[in-house]
């Protein structure tokens, strides 16, 4: 294995700037770890979830940061670190020179490691991102929620890149519950999780309303309140907290994660809209 797959997937994007560029450059990461850990047990234990397994594996138009994933069954004694070696030796294969720190702690719930790579930007051929000055860091979290909420379904997909692998992810309406958990639950909002909504209702995806439920009440401020999510309560907590949004920050927030014939989309974000998408939900 060589550099020389990294390049030729990085020339299938064909950047037009220094964002797109770092955005891809990132993507072609994440499908790598990913293809390393199916190398081990991991999506016995595991699967993703999150806005780039959305991205990754359903085609949403927008780029993502973190790699996310949750256990299928609750593991507190669950532990990354067997994985983290394996995960460098497959990186390195291709070129990277991948620091690997492992965040996590016995305690916490959520196992997290950072990958950073400052070396791999240095022996490609690059477009944009040229000069000591655009040298970023390739950097990705990756977490494991050891206690996930019970009641999610999960479902086999494949990739081709940087070799056919397969990898576990949670279905559609179990990844909508999840996002619907974070809209709801998060003190303050972020750009890229209404983003997901939309992309959720247009594709017509119910929400796992089970998932949603044990969700709420693990985390969040209806946590311990046996909260039993169906329509009604959902429609009415949603059309709240859209209410609340300042939609003009919302904007500017996304503006990086998303290609250029995409901005158009944010021209119509506003209250109105939103409730217009949520009233379009079963």
């Amino acid at each position: 294995m060589s550099i020389k797959i990294i390049q030729e997937r990085l020339n299938f994007y064909r950047c037009r700037s220094q964002q797109e560029e770092e955005n891809a450059l990132r993507e072609i990461t994440q499908e790598v770890a990913l293809a390393a850990l199916s190398r081990t047990d991991f999506f016995k234990k595991a699967a993703f979830q999150g806005g780039t397994c959305l991205r990754i594996f359903y085609s949403l138009d927008r780029f993502s940061e973190d790699l996310d994933f949750i256990l299928k069954k609750p593991d507190m004694n669950f532990q990354l670190e067997p994985y983290l070696k394996p995960l460098a030796a497959e990186l390195n294969d291709y070129g990277y020179r991948m620091e690997i720190i492992d965040r996590s702690k016995t305690e916490q719930a959520v196992k997290k490691c950072f990958l950073k790579d400052d070396s791999l930007g240095k022996i490609l051929s690059l477009q944009h991102l040229k000069g000591a000055a655009n040298q970023k860091k390739i950097k990705i979290k990756l977490e494991v929620d050891a206690n996930p909420p019970l009641g999610s379904n999960f479902e086999n997909k494949f990739l081709d890149f940087p070799f056919a692998f397969a990898v576990t992810a949670q279905d559609a309406p179990s990844l909508f519950a999840g996002k619907s958990h974070a809209l709801l639950c998060r003190e303050y909002g972020k750009a890229r999780d209404w983003y997901d909504f939309i992309w959720y209702v247009s594709r017509r995806i119910v929400v796992n309303f089970t998932f949603l439920s044990n969700a709420l009440n693990q985390i969040g401020p209806w946590a311990g309140q046996n909260i039993q999510v169906d329509n009604a309560w959902y429609h009415k907590e949603m059309e709240k907290k859209i209410i609340s949004i300042d939609w003009e920050k919302m904007k500017k927030e996304l503006l990086q994660f998303l290609k250029p014939e995409a901005l158009d989309t944010l021209k119509i974000w506003s209250q109105e809209f939103f409730l217009d998408r949520l009233r379009k939900l079963c």
